[in-house]
């Protein structure tokens, strides 16, 4: 590579140009082991590719299989292995299309599919059946039919910009296509959901909140999986979207080698907290197929929340979360606190070990 300047490392567009792609780019930036190589080689033959930006895999540890990072970007031969359970459409999104790239799930919202585009593909992507599949940001003809089942259905208020990544497009597209979105009066919020500010925070320019802060109100929805993502260069993008307004939540995906301990997550809910960005949601991996090696058992899931329930302040808990498979929605779940339940008592265990009895007050009939 040759000598950079720190204009080119800074410019999104340079390095979404420079994506490494292949298993030999990846061979030589990183001391891949033999697993490794044989999983990067099976992802360019076998349909979900490889992307991870200079600055993404700048974070990696060139050195360690181990690392938290590298995880979560660098394919395994594992991933050619189907676990039971395993799912091409884990979440039922093409059971529940109800125009073309429009999913909807729930009475109140639904799911637009802009682009198949991400500045990286991580390896438990819910889906990898159709990310970077070549067909690139969706033209506003083919969004037309969705855009028209909306201004059709007032019952749906809310809709999570996603695909790929929203924010990998160019701002002119982007904003055309919230510009339509709001031409739609039932539509109250929009949601864009995307690891931008994660693998790619140059993108978050002043230019970029300024374009969509005329079509507000928007919320951002971030995928932190670690402490190490949280960098000076990705705290600053955070920043600028809370500064211009914009609410930020994040849903961190609990994932098995990688952040499948309560310390690591704590370190990570509070450095998010210090950043105005409220964690939401800790998810339960979805069972997508080839990722078993990256899931943790739902009881494990369970008892890392117990340990994190009481000792974390209410803004930096997340609810944990199992997106039921087949799309049926989510559900929370976690420890159980009550321990028993008789006529106008409830015997609770409390997250510091102790019993203690809530008493319902009497009947009196009105």
């Amino acid at each position: 590579m040759t000598s950079l300047s720190l204009v080119d490392l800074d410019d999104w567009r340079w390095q979404l140009r420079h994506t490494v792609r292949t298993a030999a780019e990846l061979e030589q930036r990183l001391h891949l082991t033999p697993e490794e190589l044989a999983g990067a080689r099976h992802a360019e033959q076998n349909g979900f590719p490889i992307a991870i930006t200079p600055y993404y895999l700048s974070l990696c540890d060139p050195h360690d299989v181990a690392c938290p990072i590298r995880r979560q970007v660098v394919p395994r031969a594992a991933e050619a292995q189907e676990v039971p359970g395993d799912l091409r459409d884990p979440l039922g999104e093409e059971a529940h299309e109800v125009a073309p790239e429009l999913v909807q799930r729930y009475p109140d919202r639904a799911l637009l599919l802009v682009t198949d585009r991400c500045a990286v593909y991580c390896r438990f992507c819910t889906r990898s059946r159709m990310v970077g599949d070549g067909g690139g940001p969706r033209s506003e003809q083919r969004l037309e039919e969705a855009f028209q089942y909306l201004a059709a259905h007032p019952e749906v208020r809310d809709v999570i910009v996603s695909g790929g990544d929203p924010l990998a497009m160019s701002t002119d597209r982007l904003t055309r296509l919230l510009a339509r979105l709001r031409e739609i009066e039932s539509v109250e919020t929009i949601r864009l959901a995307t690891r931008v500010p994660v693998a790619l925070p140059q993108r978050i320019t002043q230019e970029l909140v300024q374009a969509l802060r005329a079509y507000h109100p928007i919320w951002v929805m971030t995928h932190f999986n670690h402490p190490k993502e949280l960098t000076e260069t990705s705290r600053a993008a955070l920043l600028r979207l809370v500064d211009a307004g914009f609410p930020v939540m994040n849903q961190t995906v609990l994932l098995r080698g990688i952040n499948d301990d309560p310390a690591i997550l704590t370190e990570l809910f509070r450095g998010l907290v210090r950043t105005r960005v409220r964690p939401y949601y800790l998810l339960q991996a979805d069972p997508v197929r080839g990722s078993g090696h990256l899931r943790t058992p739902l009881q494990r899931s369970i008892a890392i929340f117990e340990q994190l329930q009481g000792r974390l302040s209410g803004i930096a808990l997340p609810k944990l979360i199992v997106d039921t498979p087949g799309g049926f929605g989510k559900v929370p779940v976690g420890p159980e606190w009550v321990v028993h339940r008789s006529p106008g008592v409830t015997r609770f265990r409390t997250p510091r070990g102790n019993e203690v009895d809530y008493i319902d007050p009497p009947d009196d009939g009105a």
